[in-house]
């Protein structure tokens, strides 16, 4: 039971981050705009929480600069590709160098001297009784202040964005054809870089996590790859929030089982644990993309008279 206790409490850590990023992504890309520099987004999110809890001595203040540092890369991510029309994907690799890059200069420049391993970060809150229960209660009902907020923003965007709600809907309109939804005079660009904002500012929200409660340090490439495991696990959930969901539990316990299984002595080469996540996302997207559609307009420009 201790064993998987842990895989679970485990499993929902590393789930946590990378699902806050993917249900701002699954408004983004309904929306028709695919951000795939939502990596660079979380990793600018994990080094300005930690720069600036470290300036400040507050949890919160490097919470909310990691926040409006990841609006800021989402902020010319949309620019580039809803105003000057540049290509999604290219501007997304080239958002991502710029975050590694900038981050790791800047961990050398104002983390040097192990400022960036003496972090004032956000301690554990327990629910009562709740925490007790087995298994899933030191998962579910022990997280920071940052994770309860976590699990709350993606409760508020599941419920308001829903394609049940008018937001949701439109959304969905201008996803689907923009064309026509700026013909019944739909704010098409409007809408396009509010749900890309949205998208920076839940990546932002999900890279101060990880470096403020599970982490509580800043080390270079700290994200590793959860910003694009974020973006498959929106394919793999076929574009809904439940299935991106249930995406994100499974790579968030494949990430858990890199150390769990060493743990409880289970001969596995290091290397393939560490290819388990990206090798259940193949496998997801492989069997998930034949039967699901992507949101019509999805990487397409629009301009308008177009």
């Amino acid at each position: 039971m201790d064993v998987l206790t842990q895989i679970v409490t485990s499993g929902v850590a590393f789930a946590l981050p990378l699902l806050v990023a993917a249900i701002g992504e699954l408004v983004s890309e309904r929306a028709g705009v695919l951000n795939l520099s939502l990596e660079g987004m979380m990793l600018t999110g994990a080094f300005a929480g930690v720069l600036g809890s470290v300036t400040t001595g507050s949890p919160v203040l490097g919470a909310l600069a990691g926040i409006l540092a990841a609006l800021v890369l989402g902020a010319a991510q949309a620019v580039l590709s809803i105003r000057l029309l540049a290509d999604q994907i290219v501007v997304g690799i080239a958002a991502n160098a710029l975050a590694l890059g900038a981050t790791t200069f800047g961990a050398r420049l104002l983390l040097a001297d192990g400022k960036g391993q003496d972090v004032a970060g956000f301690a554990d809150i327990k629910l009562p009784l709740l925490h007790s229960i087995p298994v899933l209660g030191p998962a579910l009902f022990s997280q920071t202040a940052l994770g309860w907020v976590c699990i709350a923003a993606i409760v508020a965007v599941v419920i308001v964005f829903s394609p049940r709600t008018v937001r949701g809907l439109t959304i969905d309109a201008v996803g689907e054809d923009a064309k026509s939804a700026d013909w019944t005079g739909l704010p098409v660009r409007r809408i396009r870089y509010l749900c890309v904002l949205l998208a920076a500012g839940m990546a932002g929200l999900a890279g101060a996590h990880l470096a403020l409660s599970e982490v509580r340090s800043f080390t270079d490439n700290l994200t590793a790859g959860i910003g694009y495991l974020a973006v498959v696990a929106v394919i793999a959930g076929r574009w809904r929030s439940t299935g991106v969901i249930v995406a994100s539990i499974v790579f968030g316990v494949a990430q858990a089982l890199q150390f769990a299984l060493p743990a409880v002595g289970v001969d596995v080469p290091s290397a393939l644990l560490i290819m388990l996540p990206y090798v259940f996302a193949i496998v997801a997207v492989s069997g998930f993309a034949a039967t699901s559609r992507a949101p019509t307009c999805l990487t397409r420009p629009f301009t308008r008279g177009a």
